[in-house]
């Protein structure tokens, strides 16, 4: 049986030295060729597609004002970079962006949809859907057919949820309301289409319901026995524990004598 060949150091070493430096070679073209791919221009973004709701936001304008602003090519764009830069848009709420091989970006939009003014009327501030304050230009809203909400821009959902509650109320009444508001100390006050002004007070939901269900169920007849009707009322507060303050057209008085609030 022969013996193995035990090659010298120097021959071993030389081998080594050999299959690293072709190992390092081999590296080095992937590495090239990576970066060459990278940089074609093949691959630099060259178009968006803009899907989803896009009413108030024109596609060609989109494209103008983000495409400056990507930089990298397909491989190499921060998704997260380029989604911001779409919603730093006005009216864009969300945005959702994908890349289309080889130079292409998919983007699917989601704007506001205002439901109310916020502030002052031709503030450009509204609430959303989903009770976000966004800003726009006024002109492009139809702002006469929406309510109007002021209060803490941190409440703004929770002036919508109000809102939402005491409207369906009001209709029965046949009272549309037009502004809510919640002051700085949590205290709820609303305006009618007529310009009849509702204090409503402190409290829960449930709590400004029931102060409105004494005011409606009894309001016609306080009117009436001042030969007035529910159109005459100029004001209501309804802070009182057991009753309520009213005025109307040529009348001032309180429902129940000798009411305190609370």
């Amino acid at each position: 049986m022969k013996k193995p060949i035990v090659l010298p150091m120097d021959v071993r070493l030389m081998q080594w030295t050999a299959t690293v430096m072709m190992v390092v070679a081999l590296l080095m073209c992937l590495a090239s060729a990576i970066s060459w791919i990278l940089r074609h221009p093949v691959f630099s973004i060259q178009s968006i597609t803009v899907n989803g709701n896009v009413t108030h936001s024109n596609p060609v304008t989109l494209r103008a004002n983000v495409m400056p602003q990507l930089t990298g090519n397909f491989f190499t764009l921060n998704l997260l970079q380029a989604r911001q830069a779409f919603e730093q848009i006005p009216w864009i709420r969300s945005a959702l962006v994908r890349r289309e091989f080889p130079n292409r970006l998919s983007v699917t939009l989601d704007e506001f949809q205002p439901v109310a003014q916020w502030g002052g009327e031709g503030d450009g501030k509204f609430v959303s859907v989903e009770g976000a304050i966004f800003e726009v230009n006024a002109d492009e809203v139809d702002s006469e057919t929406l309510p109007i909400f002021k209060g803490p821009e941190a409440q703004a959902q929770t002036v919508l949820e109000m809102y939402k509650f005491l409207k369906p109320r009001m209709d029965k009444m046949d009272m549309s309301l037009n502004k809510l508001e919640l002051s700085q100390r949590g205290s709820w006050s609303a305006q009618l289409e007529s310009g009849a002004t509702l204090e409503l007070g402190h409290g829960t939901q449930q709590e400004i319901g029931d102060r409105l269900q004494l005011f409606f169920k009894t309001l016609t007849q306080i009117t009436s026995r001042y030969g007035r009707t529910a159109s005459s009322l100029l004001s209501a507060d309804l802070r009182y524990e057991n009753g309520y303050a009213l005025r109307l057209r040529g009348v001032t008085t309180l429902a129940v004598d000798g009411l305190k609030k609370p």
